[in-house]
């Protein structure tokens, strides 16, 4: 088992936010935000602004002295320890040239796109091209596993051989498995791959306890990257996704974290497969060799990616309560790069129906 990784809360964040929206996160942390309005304030100074949340936001995840304000947003009733303001104020300097703006120009009514959420994001030129709901508090599913996988990337070593415990077992009805069983012998990149591509929540649970030794521990881990990242609507209580009413996000969060993973060579290799064949030793000390395929339609040429774009990685995600859900990623001929997000749509043709409206609106 490897010791656990604690996250560094100073990394660089490079990620949207939004200026139009006031709300608490699942864990009492506000989202960033903007109480200005003024449509003719230019976007300079609001990003200049947001960027000095951000950092607040990590220097008191950091350990720094607790405040009370009755503004909290008002950066000058902020204090800062002594001797920490120019470095804040440099640091605001390189995250608000990497900041996009969530306004009013992106939330535009679409009567096509009729799941509960929606966005998509403009990696290369920093802009959103659209947005509904983006900051509505919902169940992610198992979206949830783009986590899962990026603390496995960043934090383990994924030629490590990973002995399956019972903690592997899920036995909730109709959850999705790779089929693997206590005992069984794998490595950490054939359980990434058992995680993302069948989505397999018995995977999740094995890659949990390799790397922090159980589940609560590691849901510590996921929310932890969550914060570093600006993800403060996000809380997790597991690593696959299965219901639980603490566990919680948004398509702008998911935006954040998916964007996050991205930056990984290995997560773009695995979410992009569409199957892939692990031989393994069971506990039984038997050769077993099973083929996972991926479930994104786009991917796998079952629905038809609109003209001038291609999908080149993704993570699709279901259950009751968080109904069909998918974030991926695609490129257009100009090899700028996009993340879309959808949540709850009403069925899984409908989950495509509204993911192929929301990208359409890259080529439009």
């Amino acid at each position: 088992m490897l010791d656990k990784k604690r996250v560094n809360l100073h990394a660089p964040i490079n990620e949207c936010t939004t200026i139009n929206k006031s709300q608490t996160g699942a864990l009492g942390i506000p989202e960033l935000m903007l109480p200005i309005q003024r449509r003719a304030f230019k976007v300079n100074k609001k990003r200049l602004y947001l960027g000095f949340c951000l950092v607040w936001l990590s220097l008191a995840a950091s350990g720094c002295k607790k405040v009370t304000l009755e503004r909290p947003y008002v950066w000058a009733e902020r204090e800062l320890p002594a001797g920490q303001t120019e470095r804040a104020t440099e640091r605001v300097q390189g995250l608000a040239a990497d900041l996009c703006v969530v306004d009013e120009a992106a939330q535009i009514p679409d009567e096509a796109i009729n799941s509960e959420a929606a966005a998509v994001f403009n990696l290369t030129d920093k802009q959103t091209i659209y947005s509904k709901n983006a900051f509505e508090v919902l169940h992610p599913a198992s979206t949830t596993k783009i986590m899962t996988a990026l603390l496995a990337i960043k934090y383990g070593n994924l030629e490590d051989e990973v002995t399956v415990t019972d903690a592997a077992v899920i036995d909730e009805r109709g959850a999705t498995l790779c089929d693997i069983h206590p005992g069984d012998v794998l490595t950490l990149e054939q359980l990434l791959y058992g995680l993302m591509l069948p989505s397999g929540n018995d995977a999740g649970a094995a890659i949990a306890v390799h790397m922090a030794g159980d589940i609560d521990h590691f849901a510590e881990m996921m929310n932890e990257e969550a914060a570093r990242l600006g993800a403060t609507s996000t809380h997790f209580t597991n690593p696959h996704g299965l219901t639980n009413q603490e566990h919680v996000t948004t398509a702008y969060d998911l935006y954040l974290i998916f964007n996050e993973a991205l930056k990984q060579p290995k997560f773009r290799e695995v979410t992009g497969a569409t199957a892939y064949t692990a031989n393994y030793m069971s506990g039984d000390g038997q050769l077993v060799s099973k083929t996972w395929k991926g479930g994104n339609w786009f991917l796998t040429g079952e629905r038809e990616t609109p003209d001038g774009l291609t999908v080149f990685s993704g993570k699709t995600g279901t259950t009751n309560a968080a109904g069909y859900c998918l974030v991926m990623a695609s490129r257009d001929e100009q090899e700028k790069e996009y993340i879309s997000v959808v949540l709850k749509a009403s069925s899984r043709p409908n989950l495509y129906d509204n993911m192929t409206q929301v990208i359409q609106k890259i080529v439009n």
